[in-house]
Protein backbone atom coordinates (compact mmCIF):
# COMPACT_ATOMS: atom_id res chain seq x y z
CA UNK A 1 0.00 0.00 0.00
CA UNK A 2 1.03 3.53 0.38
CA UNK A 3 4.39 4.60 2.02
CA UNK A 4 3.75 6.46 5.23
CA UNK A 5 6.06 7.89 7.80
CA UNK A 6 6.21 5.93 11.05
CA UNK A 7 8.13 8.34 13.22
CA UNK A 8 6.34 9.75 16.21
CA UNK A 9 6.14 13.45 16.87
CA UNK A 10 9.37 14.49 18.61
CA UNK A 11 7.36 15.34 21.69
CA UNK A 12 5.31 12.16 21.59
CA UNK A 13 6.04 9.60 24.27
CA UNK A 14 4.88 5.95 23.99
CA UNK A 15 2.39 4.99 26.68
CA UNK A 16 2.84 2.28 29.31
CA UNK A 17 0.14 -0.35 29.77
CA UNK A 18 -1.60 1.72 32.43
CA UNK A 19 -1.79 5.49 32.81
CA UNK A 20 -2.74 7.21 36.01
CA UNK A 21 -6.30 8.43 35.55
CA UNK A 22 -5.79 12.01 36.69
CA UNK A 23 -2.80 12.68 34.43
CA UNK A 24 -4.58 11.09 31.46
CA UNK A 25 -7.58 13.32 31.96
CA UNK A 26 -5.37 16.40 32.21
CA UNK A 27 -3.51 15.43 29.05
CA UNK A 28 -6.70 15.05 27.08
CA UNK A 29 -7.95 18.36 28.42
CA UNK A 30 -4.79 20.10 27.23
CA UNK A 31 -5.01 18.55 23.78
CA UNK A 32 -8.70 19.18 23.21
CA UNK A 33 -7.93 22.39 21.36
CA UNK A 34 -5.85 22.92 18.23
CA UNK A 35 -2.18 22.33 18.85
CA UNK A 36 -0.12 25.46 19.26
CA UNK A 37 3.28 26.28 17.75
CA UNK A 38 5.02 23.96 20.18
CA UNK A 39 2.95 21.00 18.99
CA UNK A 40 0.72 18.66 20.98
CA UNK A 41 1.14 18.28 24.71
CA UNK A 42 3.56 15.66 25.99
CA UNK A 43 2.05 12.37 27.07
CA UNK A 44 1.66 11.56 30.76
CA UNK A 45 4.43 8.99 30.90
CA UNK A 46 7.16 11.61 30.51
CA UNK A 47 9.49 9.56 28.30
CA UNK A 48 10.99 10.68 24.98
CA UNK A 49 9.40 9.11 21.88
CA UNK A 50 11.09 6.66 19.54
CA UNK A 51 10.53 5.49 16.01
CA UNK A 52 8.02 2.66 15.72
CA UNK A 53 10.26 0.24 13.89
CA UNK A 54 7.78 -2.61 14.32
CA UNK A 55 5.25 -0.76 12.16
CA UNK A 56 7.80 -0.66 9.32
CA UNK A 57 8.27 -4.40 9.64
CA UNK A 58 4.52 -5.07 9.73
CA UNK A 59 4.05 -3.08 6.54
CA UNK A 60 6.59 -5.22 4.70
CA UNK A 61 5.05 -8.43 6.07
CA UNK A 62 1.62 -7.29 4.85
CA UNK A 63 3.04 -6.48 1.41
CA UNK A 64 4.78 -9.84 1.13
CA UNK A 65 1.56 -11.60 2.10
CA UNK A 66 -0.22 -9.87 -0.77
CA UNK A 67 2.64 -10.66 -3.18
CA UNK A 68 2.66 -14.34 -2.24
CA UNK A 69 -1.11 -14.48 -2.57
CA UNK A 70 -1.06 -13.04 -6.08
CA UNK A 71 1.69 -15.36 -7.25
CA UNK A 72 0.62 -18.70 -5.77
CA UNK A 73 -2.62 -18.27 -3.80
CA UNK A 74 -5.42 -16.86 -5.98
CA UNK A 75 -8.41 -18.74 -7.36
CA UNK A 76 -7.41 -17.45 -10.80
CA UNK A 77 -4.02 -19.15 -10.54
CA UNK A 78 -5.62 -22.42 -9.37
CA UNK A 79 -7.82 -22.96 -12.40
CA UNK A 80 -6.91 -25.55 -15.02
CA UNK A 81 -5.08 -24.01 -17.98
CA UNK A 82 -4.87 -20.62 -16.26
CA UNK A 83 -2.77 -17.98 -18.02
CA UNK A 84 -0.36 -17.54 -15.11
CA UNK A 85 0.96 -21.06 -14.45
CA UNK A 86 -0.78 -23.10 -17.12
CA UNK A 87 -2.09 -25.56 -14.51
CA UNK A 88 -3.55 -25.33 -10.97
CA UNK A 89 -1.05 -23.70 -8.65
CA UNK A 90 -2.14 -26.07 -5.87
CA UNK A 91 -0.51 -28.87 -7.86
CA UNK A 92 2.75 -26.95 -8.11
CA UNK A 93 2.82 -25.61 -4.51
CA UNK A 94 0.40 -27.83 -2.53
CA UNK A 95 1.48 -26.54 0.90
CA UNK A 96 2.50 -22.98 0.05
CA UNK A 97 -0.67 -22.23 -1.91
CA UNK A 98 -2.80 -23.20 1.11
CA UNK A 99 -0.98 -20.60 3.21
CA UNK A 100 -0.88 -17.99 0.42
CA UNK A 101 -4.64 -18.32 0.04
CA UNK A 102 -4.95 -16.04 3.10
CA UNK A 103 -2.46 -13.46 1.82
CA UNK A 104 -5.21 -11.13 0.62
CA UNK A 105 -5.64 -10.15 4.29
CA UNK A 106 -2.48 -8.07 3.88
CA UNK A 107 -4.67 -5.34 2.35
CA UNK A 108 -6.88 -5.14 5.42
CA UNK A 109 -3.76 -5.03 7.60
CA UNK A 110 -2.51 -2.13 5.48
CA UNK A 111 -5.72 -0.21 6.14
CA UNK A 112 -5.38 -0.63 9.91
CA UNK A 113 -1.73 0.43 9.83
CA UNK A 114 -2.63 3.38 7.62
CA UNK A 115 -5.23 4.63 10.10
CA UNK A 116 -2.65 4.40 12.89
CA UNK A 117 0.19 6.12 11.02
CA UNK A 118 -1.84 8.81 9.28
CA UNK A 119 -3.22 9.93 12.62
CA UNK A 120 0.26 9.90 14.14
CA UNK A 121 1.97 11.77 11.31
CA UNK A 122 -0.83 14.37 11.11
CA UNK A 123 -0.85 15.36 14.79
CA UNK A 124 0.00 19.04 15.20
CA UNK A 125 0.21 19.64 11.44
CA UNK A 126 -1.58 22.21 9.33
CA UNK A 127 -3.88 21.03 6.50
CA UNK A 128 -1.33 22.18 3.93
CA UNK A 129 1.35 20.08 5.61
CA UNK A 130 -0.97 17.08 5.59
CA UNK A 131 -1.73 17.56 1.89
CA UNK A 132 1.92 17.97 0.92
CA UNK A 133 2.97 14.94 2.96
CA UNK A 134 0.37 12.75 1.25
CA UNK A 135 1.33 13.93 -2.24
CA UNK A 136 5.04 13.32 -1.79
CA UNK A 137 4.40 9.92 -0.19
CA UNK A 138 1.92 8.65 -2.76
CA UNK A 139 2.73 9.99 -6.19
CA UNK A 140 6.44 9.54 -7.07
CA UNK A 141 6.50 5.74 -6.73
CA UNK A 142 3.00 5.51 -8.16
CA UNK A 143 3.90 7.42 -11.32
CA UNK A 144 6.86 5.11 -11.89
CA UNK A 145 4.70 2.03 -11.23
CA UNK A 146 2.08 3.09 -13.78
CA UNK A 147 4.74 3.62 -16.47
CA UNK A 148 6.67 0.47 -15.51
CA UNK A 149 3.59 -1.78 -15.50
CA UNK A 150 2.29 -0.33 -18.76
CA UNK A 151 5.67 -0.98 -20.39
CA UNK A 152 5.80 -4.58 -19.12
CA UNK A 153 2.24 -5.34 -20.19
CA UNK A 154 2.92 -3.85 -23.62
CA UNK A 155 5.95 -6.13 -24.01
CA UNK A 156 4.34 -9.19 -22.34
CA UNK A 157 0.57 -8.90 -22.87
CA UNK A 158 -0.42 -12.56 -22.39
CA UNK A 159 -2.06 -12.38 -18.92
CA UNK A 160 -3.25 -8.77 -18.75
CA UNK A 161 -3.51 -6.57 -21.86
CA UNK A 162 -2.17 -3.02 -21.59
CA UNK A 163 -4.66 -0.19 -21.31
CA UNK A 164 -5.26 2.35 -24.04
CA UNK A 165 -3.04 5.47 -23.88
CA UNK A 166 -5.93 7.64 -22.70
CA UNK A 167 -6.64 5.17 -19.89
CA UNK A 168 -3.12 4.70 -18.52
CA UNK A 169 -2.50 8.43 -18.79
CA UNK A 170 -5.58 9.10 -16.64
CA UNK A 171 -4.21 6.51 -14.18
CA UNK A 172 -1.36 8.94 -13.48
CA UNK A 173 -3.87 11.13 -11.62
CA UNK A 174 -4.73 8.27 -9.23
CA UNK A 175 -8.36 9.35 -9.66
CA UNK A 176 -9.27 6.90 -12.43
CA UNK A 177 -11.66 4.91 -10.24
CA UNK A 178 -13.83 7.97 -9.72
CA UNK A 179 -13.93 8.46 -13.50
CA UNK A 180 -14.91 4.86 -14.23
CA UNK A 181 -11.57 4.11 -15.92
CA UNK A 182 -9.91 0.72 -15.25
CA UNK A 183 -6.69 0.51 -13.24
CA UNK A 184 -3.38 -0.22 -14.93
CA UNK A 185 -2.86 -2.82 -12.19
CA UNK A 186 -5.69 -4.40 -10.23
CA UNK A 187 -4.03 -3.67 -6.87
CA UNK A 188 -4.61 0.06 -7.32
CA UNK A 189 -8.17 -0.34 -6.05
CA UNK A 190 -6.87 0.12 -2.51
CA UNK A 191 -5.52 3.57 -3.36
CA UNK A 192 -9.06 4.78 -4.02
CA UNK A 193 -10.00 3.73 -0.48
CA UNK A 194 -6.90 5.46 0.91
CA UNK A 195 -7.64 8.70 -0.96
CA UNK A 196 -11.19 8.85 0.37
CA UNK A 197 -9.91 8.31 3.90
CA UNK A 198 -7.41 11.15 3.49
CA UNK A 199 -10.11 13.45 2.11
CA UNK A 200 -12.49 13.13 5.03
CA UNK A 201 -9.74 12.94 7.67
CA UNK A 202 -8.36 16.20 6.28
CA UNK A 203 -11.48 17.88 7.66
CA UNK A 204 -10.49 16.81 11.17
CA UNK A 205 -6.86 17.82 10.62
CA UNK A 206 -8.07 21.28 9.55
CA UNK A 207 -9.70 21.83 12.94
CA UNK A 208 -6.67 20.61 14.91
CA UNK A 209 -6.42 16.99 16.01
CA UNK A 210 -7.42 16.19 19.57
CA UNK A 211 -8.43 13.03 21.41
CA UNK A 212 -12.06 14.14 21.49
CA UNK A 213 -12.23 15.06 17.79
CA UNK A 214 -10.70 11.80 16.59
CA UNK A 215 -13.08 9.80 18.81
CA UNK A 216 -16.06 11.73 17.43
CA UNK A 217 -14.75 11.22 13.90
CA UNK A 218 -14.53 7.46 14.45
CA UNK A 219 -18.11 7.33 15.73
CA UNK A 220 -19.58 9.55 13.00
CA UNK A 221 -17.69 7.88 10.17
CA UNK A 222 -18.56 4.43 11.49
CA UNK A 223 -22.25 5.34 11.63
CA UNK A 224 -22.08 6.74 8.10
CA UNK A 225 -20.42 3.54 6.87
CA UNK A 226 -23.25 1.48 8.36
CA UNK A 227 -26.01 3.65 6.91
CA UNK A 228 -24.44 4.32 3.51
CA UNK A 229 -25.25 0.96 1.95
CA UNK A 230 -28.97 1.25 2.63
CA UNK A 231 -29.16 4.92 1.69
CA UNK A 232 -28.70 4.36 -2.02
CA UNK A 233 -26.92 7.73 -2.21
CA UNK A 234 -23.76 7.31 -4.35
CA UNK A 235 -21.97 10.30 -2.83
CA UNK A 236 -22.55 9.07 0.73
CA UNK A 237 -21.37 5.58 -0.20
CA UNK A 238 -18.23 7.03 -1.79
CA UNK A 239 -17.35 9.19 1.20
CA UNK A 240 -18.41 6.71 3.90
CA UNK A 241 -16.25 4.02 2.25
CA UNK A 242 -18.09 1.13 3.97
CA UNK A 243 -15.74 -1.49 2.49
CA UNK A 244 -12.70 -0.14 4.37
CA UNK A 245 -13.89 2.39 6.96
CA UNK A 246 -13.85 0.05 9.96
CA UNK A 247 -10.26 -1.01 9.31
CA UNK A 248 -9.11 2.62 9.25
CA UNK A 249 -11.15 3.29 12.40
CA UNK A 250 -9.36 0.41 14.15
CA UNK A 251 -6.04 2.06 13.32
CA UNK A 252 -7.21 5.44 14.62
CA UNK A 253 -8.37 3.92 17.92
CA UNK A 254 -5.07 2.08 18.31
CA UNK A 255 -3.12 5.28 17.79
CA UNK A 256 -5.17 7.08 20.43
CA UNK A 257 -4.26 4.24 22.81
CA UNK A 258 -0.64 4.72 21.86
CA UNK A 259 -0.71 8.46 22.41
CA UNK A 260 -3.03 8.79 25.41
CA UNK A 261 -3.16 5.34 26.96
CA UNK A 262 -5.95 2.79 26.95
CA UNK A 263 -9.48 3.36 28.25
CA UNK A 264 -12.83 1.62 27.95
CA UNK A 265 -14.10 3.95 25.20
CA UNK A 266 -11.16 3.19 22.92
CA UNK A 267 -11.48 -0.54 23.56
CA UNK A 268 -15.18 -0.27 22.67
CA UNK A 269 -14.35 1.51 19.39
CA UNK A 270 -11.74 -1.14 18.59
CA UNK A 271 -14.19 -3.91 19.51
CA UNK A 272 -16.92 -2.39 17.36
CA UNK A 273 -14.51 -2.08 14.43
CA UNK A 274 -13.67 -5.78 14.84
CA UNK A 275 -17.34 -6.75 14.87
CA UNK A 276 -18.24 -4.63 11.85
CA UNK A 277 -15.18 -5.71 9.86
CA UNK A 278 -16.42 -9.31 9.92
CA UNK A 279 -18.90 -8.47 7.19
CA UNK A 280 -16.19 -7.11 4.91
CA UNK A 281 -13.91 -10.06 5.67
CA UNK A 282 -16.75 -12.42 4.74
CA UNK A 283 -17.31 -10.52 1.50
CA UNK A 284 -13.62 -10.77 0.66
CA UNK A 285 -13.56 -14.49 1.48
CA UNK A 286 -16.39 -15.06 -0.98
CA UNK A 287 -14.74 -12.89 -3.62
CA UNK A 288 -11.31 -14.52 -3.32
CA UNK A 289 -12.87 -18.01 -3.05
CA UNK A 290 -9.72 -19.65 -1.70
CA UNK A 291 -9.87 -19.27 2.10
CA UNK A 292 -12.31 -19.70 4.97
CA UNK A 293 -14.09 -17.00 6.96
CA UNK A 294 -13.12 -18.59 10.26
CA UNK A 295 -9.43 -18.78 9.40
CA UNK A 296 -9.41 -15.24 8.04
CA UNK A 297 -11.13 -13.83 11.11
CA UNK A 298 -8.70 -15.62 13.45
CA UNK A 299 -5.71 -14.21 11.56
CA UNK A 300 -7.17 -10.69 11.56
CA UNK A 301 -7.96 -10.95 15.28
CA UNK A 302 -4.39 -12.03 16.06
CA UNK A 303 -3.12 -9.07 14.07
CA UNK A 304 -5.29 -6.63 16.04
CA UNK A 305 -4.06 -8.14 19.30
CA UNK A 306 -0.48 -7.67 18.16
CA UNK A 307 -1.21 -4.08 17.08
CA UNK A 308 -2.73 -3.42 20.50
CA UNK A 309 0.56 -4.59 21.98
CA UNK A 310 2.42 -2.16 19.71
CA UNK A 311 0.06 0.66 20.69
CA UNK A 312 0.58 -0.03 24.39
CA UNK A 313 4.37 -0.05 24.13
CA UNK A 314 5.08 -3.77 24.38
CA UNK A 315 7.32 -3.70 21.30
CA UNK A 316 9.15 -0.43 22.03
CA UNK A 317 12.43 -2.27 22.64
CA UNK A 318 12.53 -3.51 19.05
CA UNK A 319 14.74 -0.91 17.34
CA UNK A 320 16.31 -2.76 14.44
CA UNK A 321 17.51 -0.11 12.01
CA UNK A 322 17.04 -2.34 8.95
CA UNK A 323 13.28 -2.25 9.51
CA UNK A 324 13.32 1.36 8.31
CA UNK A 325 14.58 0.18 4.92
CA UNK A 326 12.06 -2.67 4.97
CA UNK A 327 9.25 -0.20 5.43
CA UNK A 328 10.54 1.97 2.59
CA UNK A 329 10.27 -0.97 0.16
CA UNK A 330 6.63 -1.67 0.95
CA UNK A 331 4.82 0.86 -1.22
CA UNK A 332 6.84 0.38 -4.44
CA UNK A 333 6.68 -3.39 -3.98
CA UNK A 334 2.92 -3.34 -3.60
CA UNK A 335 2.44 -1.12 -6.65
CA UNK A 336 4.65 -3.09 -9.05
CA UNK A 337 4.42 -6.75 -8.10
CA UNK A 338 1.13 -8.00 -9.50
CA UNK A 339 0.41 -7.42 -13.19
CA UNK A 340 4.07 -7.25 -14.18
CA UNK A 341 4.96 -10.19 -11.92
CA UNK A 342 2.36 -12.64 -13.25
CA UNK A 343 3.30 -11.65 -16.80
CA UNK A 344 6.90 -12.68 -16.04
CA UNK A 345 5.68 -15.96 -14.49
CA UNK A 346 3.67 -16.74 -17.63
CA UNK A 347 6.69 -16.30 -19.90
CA UNK A 348 9.19 -18.15 -17.69
CA UNK A 349 7.09 -20.93 -16.15
CA UNK A 350 8.31 -23.57 -18.61
CA UNK A 351 11.95 -22.45 -18.48
CA UNK A 352 12.65 -22.03 -14.78
CA UNK A 353 11.90 -24.21 -11.75
CA UNK A 354 8.68 -22.94 -10.16
CA UNK A 355 10.16 -22.48 -6.68
CA UNK A 356 13.19 -20.67 -8.05
CA UNK A 357 10.96 -18.55 -10.26
CA UNK A 358 8.79 -17.33 -7.35
CA UNK A 359 11.75 -16.74 -5.03
CA UNK A 360 13.73 -14.97 -7.73
CA UNK A 361 10.79 -12.84 -8.76
CA UNK A 362 10.09 -11.70 -5.19
CA UNK A 363 13.79 -10.95 -4.66
CA UNK A 364 13.90 -9.04 -7.94
CA UNK A 365 10.83 -7.02 -7.02
CA UNK A 366 12.39 -6.14 -3.67
CA UNK A 367 15.58 -4.94 -5.38
CA UNK A 368 13.56 -2.94 -7.89
CA UNK A 369 11.53 -1.45 -5.04
CA UNK A 370 14.72 -0.29 -3.32
CA UNK A 371 15.95 1.28 -6.57
CA UNK A 372 12.63 3.08 -7.01
CA UNK A 373 12.76 4.32 -3.43
CA UNK A 374 16.35 5.49 -3.74
CA UNK A 375 16.35 7.02 -7.20
CA UNK A 376 12.71 7.97 -7.82
CA UNK A 377 10.91 8.56 -4.53
CA UNK A 378 13.65 10.42 -2.69
CA UNK A 379 14.58 12.99 -5.36
CA UNK A 380 11.02 13.50 -6.61
CA UNK A 381 9.68 13.86 -3.07
CA UNK A 382 12.22 16.57 -2.29
CA UNK A 383 11.37 18.39 -5.52
CA UNK A 384 7.61 18.16 -4.92
CA UNK A 385 7.89 19.18 -1.28
CA UNK A 386 9.89 22.27 -2.13
CA UNK A 387 7.56 23.26 -4.96
CA UNK A 388 4.30 22.63 -3.12
CA UNK A 389 5.50 24.28 0.09
CA UNK A 390 6.47 27.36 -1.90
CA UNK A 391 3.13 27.40 -3.68
CA UNK A 392 1.19 27.16 -0.43
CA UNK A 393 3.32 29.95 1.04
CA UNK A 394 2.04 32.23 -1.71
CA UNK A 395 -1.49 31.37 -0.55
CA UNK A 396 -0.69 32.22 3.08
CA UNK A 397 -2.38 34.73 5.36
CA UNK A 398 -1.81 38.47 4.79
CA UNK A 399 0.59 38.57 7.76
CA UNK A 400 2.58 35.66 6.30
CA UNK A 401 2.75 37.39 2.92
CA UNK A 402 3.83 40.62 4.58
CA UNK A 403 6.57 38.79 6.41
CA UNK A 404 7.85 37.30 3.16
CA UNK A 405 7.72 40.70 1.53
Amino acid sequence: MKQVETTTDERHIPQPLMVEAGSLSAERERSDGPSGPAGPAVSPAGRRGTRLYVIDGLRLVAALLVVLHHYVGTARADRPDNLIWGRPVSEIFPDLSAVAAYGWLGVELFFVISGFVICMSSWGRRPRDFFVSRVIRLYPAYWFAVLFTTAVLTALPAVFPPLKPTQWMLNLSMLQKGMGVPDVDGVYWTLWSELRFYLIFLLVVATGLTYRKVVVFCCVWGAAAVLAGKSGIPLLITLANPDAAWFFIAGLALYLMHRFGQDLLLWCILGMSWLMSQNEILRRVRFEDVSTWKGSLILYTLFLIFMAGVALGLTDRIRWKWLTTAGALTYPLYLMHYAAGVAVIHHLRDRVDARLLVAGLIAGMLVLSWLVHRFVERPLSKFLKKGLTGAFSRLGTPSERATRG
